[in-house]
């Protein structure tokens, strides 16, 4: 277990820029508190003690605004960033290396009993405020937009975002996990897509106009509106 915390504890140097001493890791972030609470827990509800891993539990979330089920199994290099709000329930699995924003659900949808939480892979990245709701699985390196609600598996090396979750990228290529900026917007493609159809109407209309008044030069006798009246539309 002290191999596993050492991973935690190092990881996020790498992955916080605004990480800059031991000290100040190990005594401002919640993230990191919660783990070691939990790990913990975890451990003595291994060994099937009662009570005692959720009174654990119970502790670490009030002390840090994070909830997580001692039954629940998290890999080592796990990274819950900012944290407040983040829930993992009991059967849910966090591969290694996965980052966790703040307000992230990992749930279930009912309740049936057995396995009803989600399955991460490695180098999973959650935005804030995500739902992974049921027991389904997300693949390796995979990225689940911010305030996203998943309730289907997920293939590895995808980007999913949207209510309900949707695969809008796929790719073998590894992607820095921190640049939340170059996820894709796919209302935005939607909306761009629906103002070019619009301005190529606007075009259409424009030269249907013209030819119009060509015809209105051409053949008709102004300012009869009979004439008017009696104009055909010419080619």
């Amino acid at each position: 277990m002290f191999n596993t915390l050492l991973t935690d504890f190092r990881i996020i140097f790498d992955r916080d820029p605004a990480a800059r001493n031991w000290l100040e890791v190990l005594t401002c972030y919640p993230g990191l508190q919660a783990l070691i609470f939990h790990r913990l827990a975890h451990g003595l509800y291994s060994l099937k003690i009662p009570f005692l891993p959720r009174l654990i539990s119970h502790i670490g979330r009030f002390l840090t605004g994070i909830e997580i089920h001692p039954g629940a199994v998290i890999g080592q290099g796990v990274f819950i960033d900012h944290g407040m709000g983040v829930v993992i329930g009991e059967t849910a699995i966090v591969g290694n290396y996965c980052l966790i924003y703040q307000g992230v659900t990992l749930g279930g949808t009912g309740k049936e009993t057995g396995k009803r939480h989600p399955t991460l892979g490695e180098n999973v990245v959650i935005g804030g405020g995500a739902k992974v709701l049921g027991n389904i699985n997300i693949g390796n390196n995979v990225r689940i937009g911010a305030g996203s609600v998943v309730l289907r598996d997920v293939p590895s090396d995808c980007t999913v975002v949207g209510v309900p979750g949707r695969v809008v990228y796929r790719s073998g290529v590894k992607v820095n996990p921190l640049e939340h900026g170059s996820l894709p917007d796919s209302e935005a493609e939607v909306i761009r897509a629906l103002v070019d159809r619009i301005d190529s109407l606007e075009q259409q209309v424009e030269s249907l106009q013209g030819k119009l008044s060509q015809c209105l030069v051409v053949n008709c006798d102004p300012p009869s509106s009979a004439n008017y009246a009696s104009c055909r539309l010419q080619d």
